[in-house]
């Protein structure tokens, strides 16, 4: 698969479909993506998610009835969800968003492959921070 094509454009909408659940974003040159919520959820671009350096990632459990509850736009370059079970620290940049449409079948299949090598699926709740879940104290 060829590396995707940076994107720093602004989408032209950004809409929010309560109902299913999906983020849509429209370009001017026609391209669109629609980005569930659990997707955009586990692949935060946070701490809390990715961790401070490879191997620290936090395996994202139980949010297949993740919301958003509201969106907050960053400067000129990204938007800042805040979702329905309290995280609100990831930053999607123009960039990161078009990464996340344009490998959304990829991201989906190795994330289940996640879920399964870790005997879990995507309805098991998050271990609690008394199990060891991971805890970033600089936000």
């Amino acid at each position: 698969m060829p590396p995707p094509v940076p994107r720093t454009d602004w989408p032209q909408s950004i809409v929010l479909h309560k109902l299913s659940r999906v983020l849509e974003l429209s370009y001017a040159d026609g391209t669109q993506y629609r980005l569930p919520y659990e997707l955009l959820r586990v692949y935060s671009p946070s701490a809390e998610v990715r961790g401070h350096g490879p191997g620290q990632e936090t395996l994202q459990t139980g949010k297949r009835e993740v919301d958003i509850v509201s969106v907050m736009q960053v400067g000129n370059y990204a938007i800042q969800p805040s979702f329905s079970d309290g995280h609100d620290s990831g930053i999607y940049g123009w960039d990161y968003l078009h990464f996340l449409g344009q490998n959304q079948d990829t991201l989906w299949a190795d994330y289940i492959a996640r879920l399964q090598a870790a005997g879990a699926d995507r309805d098991t709740p998050m271990p609690t921070a008394a199990s060891g879940a991971h805890q970033c104290s600089s936000h």
